[in-house]
């Protein structure tokens, strides 16, 4: 089913501008591909799914996706998908560093090998760093862009995944503010999303429990399901003309997850 945009223009948050979303193949990165063309941006798509990217932007359409095969732990590949942008559309105005792994939970950091440790580091945050780095590069002398890098809930507190993990998504905030810190001089905003657990087969075999366990088990907000396509809502703020003065920032979707100590047993029992 393609995605041809049915808003009218004047509801169209993304008119005119051009994203690279990296891990756009599946999941969250789809769907954020897809919301974005649906308010009149022309998306780059990243991921190492060859035949899914090329049939994701075949569905929502050649005359606004594009699929380029990327391996972000790669230079030389976000450097070409970058360019790629450049040389289709003249310009690139989001980037989102979406793309990310879940390694096999080992609670026991003495349980940990560093190989597994520098796989996850290597592809949840120096594919950060790269996306980031190369998408300044063509941002800075447009002096304009906005770049959007995924964390977690992970991403401000400890013991909700593995130490890879969490080390990786703690890192992406310190590199987006850091990003933001320099490149807000040129123009450019730098930001993170962070959302709660998602129920997908991924996460929900990370976290051995099905999507209802995870909401009595984890959720603070009862009675509502994260959908991905409410992190993709978050994600469409950040990369339009509404957050033109939001810089340097963590945007939380996760009901306030991260807000509240669950030890803490005050609000427990009122009802």
């Amino acid at each position: 089913m393609a995605c041809a945009s049915l808003l009218p223009p004047a509801a169209r948050r993304l008119e005119g501008k051009v994203a690279l979303i990296t891990g756009g193949a599946s999941g969250l990165g789809e769907c954020i591909a897809r919301l974005f063309c649906e308010h009149g941006a022309k998306v780059i798509i990243t991921d190492i799914q060859d035949e899914l990217g090329q049939s994701v932007c075949k569905d929502i359409g050649l005359a606004v996706a594009s699929f380029v095969l990327c391996d972000i732990v790669k230079e030389s590949d976000v450097e070409i998908a970058v360019n790629t942008a450049i040389s289709l559309h003249g310009k690139l105005d989001i980037m989102v560093n979406n793309a990310a792994v879940i390694d096999d939970a080992k609670p026991s950091i003495v349980e940990n090998n560093v190989a597994d440790f520098e796989r996850v580091i290597s592809i949840n945050l120096t594919g950060v760093f790269l996306g980031t780095k190369h998408a300044a590069r063509v941002m800075i002398p447009a002096r304009k862009g906005s770049i959007i890098s995924l964390g977690s809930v992970s991403s401000s507190v400890g013991g909700v995944a593995s130490h890879a993990y969490t080390s990786s998504k703690h890192g992406v905030i310190g590199l987006t503010k850091n990003a933001a810190a320099e490149l807000g001089r040129f123009g450019i905003r730098v930001n993170c999303l962070s959302s709660y657990f998602i129920a997908t087969p991924l996460t929900t075999n990370f976290f051995k429990l099905d999507r209802n366990e995870s909401d009595r088990v984890y959720s603070n907000l009862k009675g509502v399901f994260l959908q991905k396509e409410d992190v993709a809502e978050a994600a469409l703020y950040l990369g339009s003309d509404e957050s033109k003065y939001v810089s340097g920032h963590n945007l939380a979707v996760d009901g306030g997850f991260t807000t509240i100590n669950p030890a803490f047993g005050l609000f427990a029992s009122s009802q």
